[in-house]
């Protein structure tokens, strides 16, 4: 997720010496502590989105606690208010929890409580401000930017790839794991393009019969064979002027490879049962997630089809290589998914962040959808991924703990980087790292800050 913010701890007791000493307690902890004697003296520092908790008394002078609790709620709903009462005031302590407050503690306290409750409150704070980040950016992304989604450098340079693309009419190519994308980036090809109000036409060569794949492809006039009772137009004539998206191609049967070779080379087809040519003007778009060119060299896909093919090509990165876009991804996800279902997107906590993190996501983005599907009826726990295996039926988490760490701080630093646009002491900065700790980790973990600079 984005780096989250600093946050602050606005204190609030009349009493001097108990708020000097909860100021030490608090500063000691590691907080940054601004204390007031009074809600009314505090009001200055609270607006929407404030990066802030506020710890109050609920006895002061003028306005209370609790009336300040009401006008929190409406400045900031989410912000987390904790409320401190004596032993006489726990009735109205818990009557604020039930509107909102995020938790009371009682005099006289331990330390050791109040350090943990300010520590799990900031922690929240710090996951509702990210979400708001990461969805006021989707709500501000607009054109491609909005459809393939992510700030790595790599969903960088695709988007920049397809954009260029789209203003030729060469045939493309598009390489990558199942689940990365392929079709999306195909019809963003199509969009983009002087073709985007023709058809866009989608095919997938998967489990397609050789006999019904000439038909598909080509059509067939009435009377061709047994079953062809009327004129049948195929694809490449559908998509006349449009674009045609040819997926799983490395599954199409070799006989009909051959067809498909004649009929990108002449630009023209026959329908089966006819001798007449009938040209078209599409865009042929292809998608494997193998590696045609070693397919061609063990003569498991022509090779001159290959070459007719790999006009340019795009090649799509798997969700694993690139993790600093797994929360924007998520939260997009779950914001669709809970208009889709009349549901509130709930928030993550920190824990489930690091284990979206960790996980391997052999599915790629369609797994990751599926997850947030899931997280957004409520039918996952606290762990999200820790349970469920890969499509391979290997552990969802098949690295060790050495591994997992690693490609978590990986992902933080990376987001770092991007946001501070490569400035290194900057970023060790945000992260409250020594430059040369940083220095090092770049080295150890193979990342060149430079890369960041025009991000």
């Amino acid at each position: 997720m984005s780096e989250a913010p600093a946050i602050r701890v606005l204190l609030v007791e009349d009493d001097e010496d108990v708020r000097l000493s909860t100021t030490q307690m608090l500063t000691l902890a590691g907080f940054e502590v601004e204390a007031f004697a009074s809600a009314e003296r505090a009001r200055a520092q609270i607006s929407f989105g404030v990066p802030a908790i506020v710890v109050s008394d609920v006895r002061l002078p003028g306005l209370s606690g609790t009336e300040w609790l009401l006008e929190l709620r409406n400045a900031d709903a989410e912000l987390p208010v904790i409320l401190v009462t004596g032993h006489g005031h726990i009735a109205m302590a818990v009557q604020a929890m039930r509107e909102g407050a995020y938790d009371f503690i009682e005099k006289p306290f331990s330390s050791e409580r109040l350090v943990a409750i300010v520590r799990h409150a900031i922690e929240r704070r710090q996951l509702t401000l990210q979400v708001r980040a990461l969805r006021d950016a989707l709500e501000n992304w607009h054109g491609i930017q909005a459809v393939l989604i992510g700030r790595s450098a790599q969903m960088q340079q695709v988007r920049r790839t397809v954009m260029t693309l789209a203003e030729t009419s060469a045939d493309v190519l598009i390489y990558g794991e199942t689940g990365t994308g392929k079709e999306l980036v195909a019809r963003c090809l199509h969009e983009h393009s002087e073709r985007r109000r023709q058809h866009f036409v989608p095919l997938n060569c998967g489990g397609l019969p050789e006999a019904l794949a000439e038909s598909e492809l080509f059509g067939h006039e009435a009377g061709a064979f047994t079953s062809a009772n009327r004129v049948r137009v195929g694809k490449f004539e559908y998509a006349h002027g449009g674009t045609l998206f040819l997926d799983e191609i490395e599954s199409m049967p070799l006989a009909v490879q051959i067809k498909l070779l004649r009929a990108l080379q002449e630009r023209s087809i026959e329908r089966i049962g006819s001798n007449r040519a009938i040209p078209f003007d599409c865009r042929v778009v292809a998608a494997s997630k193998e590696d045609l060119k070693d397919m061609s060299d063990r003569q498991k896909f022509r090779a001159d089809l290959y070459y007719r093919l790999g006009v340019a090509f795009i090649e799509l990165p798997p969700l694993r290589e690139r993790r600093e876009d797994i929360p924007l991804l998520f939260e997009h996800f779950s914001l669709l998914a809970a208009a889709r279902y009349g549901r509130v997107a709930p928030i993550l906590s920190g824990a489930q962040v690091a284990d979206l993190m960790a996980y391997a996501w052999p599915g790629n983005v369609r797994e990751l959808r599926n997850v947030a599907d899931r997280f957004v009826l409520g039918l996952l726990g606290e762990r999200l991924t820790l349970a469920r295996g890969s499509a391979e039926g290997e552990p969802a988490l098949p690295r060790g703990l050495p591994q997992q760490v690693e490609s978590f701080e990986r992902a933080v630093i990376v987001e770092a980087l991007r946001k501070h646009q490569g400035d290194q002491p900057a970023t060790a900065s945000a992260l409250a790292i020594a430059r040369q700790t940083l220095h090092d980790k770049l080295r150890k973990l193979g990342i060149t800050a430079e890369e960041f600079k025009s991000q």
